[in-house]
């Protein structure tokens, strides 16, 4: 039985290779996907036939998993891109000379300059400079995906509030020359949004940080970023809110924060299956939304979940998920963005493994201003660690931009 040339090998030199164009991604991409949609055919018409085909569905698979990869690092392109245009300057650009200097003799070598106080932090250690914070944040962004879907509010203070108009404003019909009486007036509701605290504490030798070679800096961004976008990402998406941020799928109806905000609970809409979804199941999604939020909506699904829908075709045959084609644009599903987002859940029996709507106006994620870091070189010797907090905190401030679906309980 002839099988079709698996198009992937090259694969791994184009992922590895930093200044690949991200056109020539696109245009790998697209005839992988074009080679799986010729591959996933031949599965379809075979399985009719009554001649299903193990390698055959096994190779479906390889090439599917590889245009995941692809879309992946075109993915990752199109955030570097946004991230940059989001920061408004270069990564090399520094807004404070002398603080930055500063800062960096404190961090090799504890030494502490006049130029120093005035990132001074009132619960200890500094502020790392205005540069240096923003190339944190960048990592954070390619990182954590609900950074580059959602809403950020940067606040000084130990909390934020956010203020709902509940409405309820009164209204009537009267004739030319009758009394006006008094309407009810709107009502208002509120949801406080408390920071929790994340934080990495890696070290380093002396006589690392004696090095001048050693960009320090980019050192300690590249320690923590691993470790705060990990936590971050799973928090927005199901965190429970001790000491965390309240991710957004506990705001789902049935769930714990169905009752947190003054709005109500997120939509939910049923599967008929536990492992698989439907195309009208989609739309469910799309259509229980309203109008005013789908412009700018998107489907969020982590990749597992995203290789299934892969496979879905409409009545036509034709493929309801497509790849970008252009830079800077995500794939499509049913012609929405797709968002990949890895600590969504699998599908399986009551998960609930794809969301879709506006995340820019249904979540927000409330950032404390600046990273502080308190440098340490006592407790672990020879070592000096370095202590880095953020305070961070999210919740849903709009559940009706937002829908779910959830698969069937499977009893």
């Amino acid at each position: 039985m002839k099988h079709f040339k698996q198009p992937v090998r090259g694969l791994v030199g184009v992922r590895a290779d930093a200044s690949t164009d991200i056109k020539a991604l696109i245009e790998e991409q697209g005839k992988t996907f074009e080679a799986f949609k010729a591959a996933h055919q031949k599965e379809l018409d075979d399985l009719k036939k009554g001649m299903g085909d193990v390698v055959q569905s096994e190779q479906v698979e390889r090439i599917s998993t590889s245009v995941g990869e692809l879309q992946a690092a075109i993915d990752a392109a199109n955030t570097k891109i946004a991230a940059m245009s989001l920061s408004g300057t270069g990564p090399d650009a520094v807004k404070d000379a002398e603080y930055t200097e500063a800062f960096q003799a404190h961090f090799s070598k504890g030494q502490v300059q006049a130029n120093l106080n005035k990132g001074a932090d009132p619960e200890g250690g500094f502020l790392a400079p205005v540069e240096w914070d923003r190339t944190i944040t960048d990592k954070l962004v390619e990182v954590s995906a609900m950074r580059s879907i959602a809403s950020v509010q940067n606040i000084s203070t130990a909390g934020f509030t956010k203020l709902f108009n509940l409405r309820g404003t009164g209204s009537g019909w009267v004739g030319e020359e009758e009394a006006r009486p008094e309407t009810s007036t709107p009502t208002f509701g509120s949801m406080v949004i408390t920071p929790g605290e994340i934080y990495a504490n890696p070290g380093a030798t002396q006589g690392m940080l004696d090095d001048a070679a050693v960009d320090l800096e980019s050192w300690l961004a590249n320690e923590v970023q691993t470790e705060f976008a990990k936590q971050e990402g799973l928090a927005f998406v199901a965190g429970n809110g001790v000491n965390k941020p309240n991710g957004f799928l506990s705001y789902a109806t049935g769930a714990a924060n169905a009752g947190a905000n003054p709005l109500g609970a997120i939509g939910v809409d049923p599967a008929a299956a536990t492992t698989a979804v439907t195309e009208d199941e989609l739309l469910d999604l799309i259509y229980g939304t309203p109008a005013s939020y789908t412009n700018g909506a998107r489907f969020v699904m982590n990749r597992t979940t995203l290789g299934k829908v892969r496979k879905l075709r409409d009545a036509d045959g034709r493929q309801l998920w497509q790849p970008s084609s252009v830079a800077g644009q995500p794939s499509q599903l049913l012609a929405y963005p797709v968002t990949e987002m890895p600590d969504m859940p699998d599908m399986a029996a009551n998960t609930t493994p794809i969301a879709f709507g506006n995340f820019a106006r249904g979540y927000l994620i409330v950032d404390r201003t600046g990273v502080r870091v308190l440098r340490d070189p006592f407790t672990a010797k020879p070592k000096v660690l370095f202590y880095t907090t953020k305070r961070v905190g999210g919740a849903v401030v709009d559940p009706k931009a937002i829908r779910i679906l959830q698969m069937d309980d499977g009893v």
